[in-house]
This record gives C-alpha cells, sequence and structure tokens, in this order.
C-alpha cells in the first residue's frame, strides 16, 4: 500500500513524536495525545456538545436526533488546544486521525460547508447531522429492503447482512430529500461526519476527499462488486429527486491508515500545529475502537456504550466461496484492518436502555423537587444531581442482592428497535411477567440480562455463520463502570471476557491509524503492538449461572419471536406515523 510522501516520523527521532487521535462520540468529543513509539497516552482532553446536551433540535417522542455542527467544530478546537498545549514544540506533533459516530451524515454544499454552518440553516434540523440514532427513516428503510429484492438488479443489501437499517446512509438522506425541499436544493452532496470533519481539517476540494471505506461500506451499501455506490437507475427508482446525487458522491473509497492530506494553514493557526500535520482518512468510532483495543482475526471487540457495535475481522480467504454473513450491519474489506474483512454487529440500545431506566425513576423526585417552596434552585440541582448520581449504583447494589434463582422478570432491550441480528427498528421493547410483588431492582436485573441475551444472540448469529469468536474483548464507558453488568455478560455468553486498559481506546485507535498514514509504523498491526494498552482486568463465567441462563435465554428468545410476530409493521394502520 502507497504511504504519503511527505512522512514526518523519524527513524531516531531527538525527542518524542507524538499523534492525536479525535474520537466524536454521541455527547462529546475526546483527544487523545499518544507517543507513537510507546503507545504512552500523554494527555487526553474531553468537551460535552452543548447544544446536544440542552436536547436542541431533537424530539424523542419521533425518534428525532440532530447535532449541530458547531458542537462539533467548537468543541475539536478546544479538545486539541488543551492537549497542544501540554507539549514542548507543536512539531512533535505529526499527525492526526478522526472517528465518529455512523451513520451520521449531513448536507453540505458546493464548497463542503455543511449546511448547518450557513445562517439560513442554523436552526433547521433537516439542515443538521443526523444521529446514528435517529429513526425518522424506518419508512424509506423497508422501502430500500423491498426494492433491492426486486429491481431486477444486484441485491445491493448483499453485504449489510441482507437488510438495511433506517440509522444508515441512503435511508436518512432519501427521507430528508423527500420532505425538505428547501434542505434538497442547497444540498449539493452528504457526507458522513466523519468525512466531513477530515475535509474541513484539511481544506481541501471537495471533489478530492478521501471517503471513509469504513463507513460507505458499512452504511452506503458500498461494494466493489458493483462498482462502488448502488446503481442511478436503483436510486431514482427509490426517489426520483435523488437523481444525479450519485455522480455528487463517490467512486473510490480509502482505508482509515491512509494520509487524507495536511491540516490547512486555517485550521493549523487555529489548533495551534504546523500545517505539515498530516490527516489520515477519517473511520467509524466502534472499528477505530477494535484497532485501539488489538483486534485480532476472530476476536470479537464490544464497543459498549450508549449503544453496542461489535466488530471482528477474517482474512478474505476465509470467506471466499461462502455467503455474506446474514443480519448483520456489513462486511467490508479494509474498513478495520486493511488486507482483512470487517465485520459489523451491534445492539441499537445498551447504556441507553439503562439510562431511560434512571431518568423514568428519577422523574417523580425532580418533579417534587421542583415543587418544593423551601428549597433554593441551587440546592434542587444538588439534590437532583446527588440522586441521579447514585440512582444506578443503588440499583446495581440491589439487584445483585437478590435470590439468582429469584428472577421472574423477563425484559427485551429493544427500546431503539433491533440492529442486529437481523435490523427491525420497528420492535420496542417489552416486560413480562410483571406483578404486584415486582421491584425496581428486578426490573434493573431483567434489563441488564436482556441486554446481556442480546449480546449472545448477536455471538451465535456470527458462529452460526461459520465465524467462530476465539476471544472477547470489551471497551467502552460500560465496560469499565459495571462489574456487575460485565459478569452477567460472561455468565450469559459462557466467555471469558477481558477489558482493554485504556480510557479512550478508540481514540486511541484513531491515534494508530494516524501513526501510519504519517510513516510513523509500517502497518496498522505494527502500530497496534508498538502503542496497544493492553488488558485491566478478565471476567469469567460461573457454569452453574451459564447453565441457569441458558434457559432463561431461551424464554428471551420465545418472548422476541412473539413481540417481533404482533409488530405492526409500516403498512398496517396500528403503525405509529412518523413525521
Amino acid at each position: 500500500m502507497l504511504r504519503p510522501s511527505h512522512h514526518f516520523c523519524h527513524a531516531m527521532p531527538t525527542s518524542p513524536q507524538y499523534v492525536i487521535g479525535l474520537d466524536f462520540g454521541t455527547s462529546s468529543v475526546r483527544a487523545l495525545l499518544v507517543d507513537v513509539a510507546t503507545g504512552r497516552e500523554v494527555a487526553e482532553a474531553v468537551r460535552p456538545f452543548p447544544r446536544w446536551d440542552a436536547g436542541e433540535f431533537c424530539d424523542p417522542d419521533l425518534n428525532q436526533f440532530r447535532q449541530h455542527p458547531l458542537d462539533h467544530l467548537e468543541g475539536l478546537t478546544e479538545v486539541v488546544r488543551e492537549v497542544v498545549a501540554l507539549v514542548d514544540d507543536p512539531a512533535q506533533i505529526v499527525a492526526l486521525a478522526v472517528d465518529a459516530t455512523a451513520s451520521t451524515p449531513g448536507p453540505v454544499n458546493e464548497q463542503g460547508r455543511a449546511l448547518g454552518l450557513l445562517p439560513e440553516f442554523a436552526a433547521e434540523p433537516d439542515a443538521l447531522f443526523i444521529l446514528w440514532k435517529d429513526h425518522t427513516a424506518v419508512a424509506e428503510a423497508e422501502e430500500i429492503n423491498q426494492l433491492a429484492r426486486s429491481w431486477g438488479g444486484p441485491d445491493y443489501t448483499k453485504y449489510s447482512g441482507g437488510v438495511y437499517s433506517s440509522e444508515w446512509f441512503w435511508s436518512k438522506i432519501t427521507r430528508i430529500t423527500r420532505h425538505n425541499e428547501r434542505v434538497v436544493r442547497a444540498a449539493h452532496s452528504w457526507l458522513e461526519h466523519c468525512d466531513w470533519l477530515t475535509l474541513e481539517l484539511t481544506g481541501q476540494p471537495l471533489a478530492e476527499l478521501k471517503r471513509s471505506r469504513c463507513a460507505a461500506g458499512h452504511k452506503a451499501m458500498w461494494h466493489p462488486e458493483w462498482n462502488g455506490l448502488p446503481a442511478e437507475k436503483f436510486l431514482t427508482q427509490l426517489e426520483p429527486k435523488l437523481a444525479g446525487l450519485r455522480a455528487r458522491l463517490y467512486e473510490h473509497t480509502y482505508p482509515a491508515d491512509e494520509a487524507a492530506g495536511s491540516l490547512s494553514p486555517e485550521w493549523a493557526a487555529k489548533l495551534g500545529l504546523r500545517p505539515e500535520t498530516v490527516v489520515a482518512v477519517g473511520t467509524v468510532d466502534a472499528h477505530a475502537g477494535g484497532v485501539g483495543a488489538g483486534i485480532t482475526p476472530y476476536t470479537l471487540v464490544k464497543v459498549m456504550g450508549t449503544s453496542t457495535c461489535d466488530i471482528v475481522v477474517v482474512p478474505p480467504a476465509d470467506l471466499a466461496g461462502r455467503p455474506p454473513i446474514a443480519g448483520i450491519c456489513g462486511q467490508v474489506e479494509g474498513s478495520v484492518v486493511p488486507g482483512l474483512v470487517g465485520l459489523e454487529a451491534g445492539q441499537s440500545a445498551f447504556g441507553d436502555l439503562l439510562a431511560w431506566f434512571e431518568e423514568l425513576l428519577g422523574w417523580p423526585l425532580a418533579a417534587v423537587l421542583a415543587r418544593a417552596p423551601s428549597l433554593s434552585d441551587k440546592q434542587r440541582e444538588e439534590l437532583r444531581q446527588e440522586a441521579e448520581d447514585n440512582l444506578l449504583q443503588l440499583l446495581t447494589e440491589a439487584a445483585q442482592a437478590l435470590p439468582f434463582t429469584q428472577s421472574p422478570v423477563l425484559a427485551l432491550d429493544w427500546v431503539n428497535g433491533r440492529r442486529t441480528p437481523d435490523a427491525n427498528h420497528h420492535l420496542q421493547g417489552a416486560l413480562r411477567n410483571l406483578t404486584m410483588g415486582s421491584s425496581a431492582p428486578e426490573i434493573f436485573r431483567a434489563l441488564v440480562e436482556a441486554l446481556c441475551y442480546g449480546s449472545r444472540h448477536i455471538l451465535e448469529r456470527f458462529e452460526s455463520e461459520g465465524v467462530a469468536i476465539r476471544q472477547i474483548i470489551a471497551i467502552g464507558g460500560v465496560a469499565k463502570k459495571s462489574d456487575y453488568l460485565m459478569q452477567t455478560l460472561a455468565d450469559v455468553l459462557g466467555r471469558r471476557i477481558v477489558v482493554a486498559a485504556s480510557e479512550q481506546v478508540p481514540a486511541l485507535g484513531a491515534a494508530m491509524y494516524a501513526a501510519v498514514a504519517a510513516g510513523c509504523h509500517p502497518s496498522v498491526e505494527a502500530a497496534q503492538q508498538a502503542m496497544g494498552s493492553g488488558f485491566l482486568e478478565a471476567y469469567t463465567p460461573d457454569p452453574a449461572r451459564t447453565a441457569a441462563y441458558d434457559a432463561r435465554y431461551a424464554e428471551y428468545l420465545a418472548f422476541g419471536e412473539f413481540v417481533e410476530a404482533t409488530t405492526p409493521g409500516p403498512d398496517s394502520p396500528a403503525s405509529p406515523a412518523v413525521t
């Protein structure tokens, strides 16, 4: 693979050389400054997205979740400047790379400027970035699935698990195209979040941008078998207003360990870096997490946050001559590690499910505090924050104290639909076996167990399709914060799980990509060897509990089949409208 001609890493540097990994998550951005030779994490900085935190441009009742590009640019500037200030000489920072949630597309004008940055679109939700968890395009996803099987050409869902999701690129763009003529007229093209950030940092013309293979292959049905994106004829059959868009998108894609360019003079000045600083091709956060965790063939990396992404890599020869894996979020060569096929699956709600329950229980307290005349606003906020900080811990302690055999409540984890196996975002969460004696800790335990059952369903799909999982690595906030959930997961899966040591594994993976793009390491594998953080702890399953969970897991599957069979589809009059 060709590397950039402007290498900045030296074989024997006189001073340390660093790279920056930038990880854009659901609610915040983080920068990680890493020594390219040792992997030492020199500094990190995190900034929340204030407009997102305030709930701007979002409507959970409509499954609408949008993010303003100013949140991203302001956070990017702050976190990079914070870590750069800790370096003696900015010339020591040779490269940076961006990972971001996906599919999170946004419309741009002919110059590549995000429409949300233009005054006339600054308050228009449809002109902003459509976050991965936005499910307003459920009907459009269903149309894509039906058309892919009937239009007479290739089934473009073939390498996307056979089911296209409302979380993904074309569903969301089709939805906006149909419902907002003003945005459609202004949108020259659309960019995934990681690609837009790369374009912003390099300042290059839109036509010269190297698009992420990871985002294109897993979210936009890009594949070499049909020369890139779905054909113009397919797209215009889906929606005539999409005519001409394909030609304004891209044909070629690139792995994340290649250089996309270097910092523009404007961004270099703003960040305190040199214009020669290499900017790597962007990628998806979970896939960068796989690299940062030390993924190797047949390792399952579980990225556990608001949702989960389950990442596996497999040598192409091992999949040759076999049908694509059904019901997952894609298989794309080079999407995680060049030369290996990246496989992705996951759950649409993980930490989000527990946060929903916490908010549900906390609402009465917040309402009572709001009406307490004897309390000042400061006291109300302090009491509310104390309750929020302690509620999950109290629930966890109470759930752990329950007798193991006492578990009549059964839950489904589909409060945000089901991502895999077999995407279906019409599905909703459910509880069974509630009685007058059901307690909050029992329901909490049922929700935790449901998350673990959903994880097991994904693992079993991989293995039933011939991808044997040899090791499981967990990363993310949930993996670090909840011993109870992690032990339950190990017991339900019947597998040993190790937890990556780094607090910012996706950012570390992005830093590894940046190091390769700058020529500091010859390959992603070499960067992993030199810069990996190792593991903190391991969770070993209890055989007796695993055997008991086998029976409960069977009940979970049966409950899920019942709920799915009775869930209205997009054409049913009982199905709630999404506007």
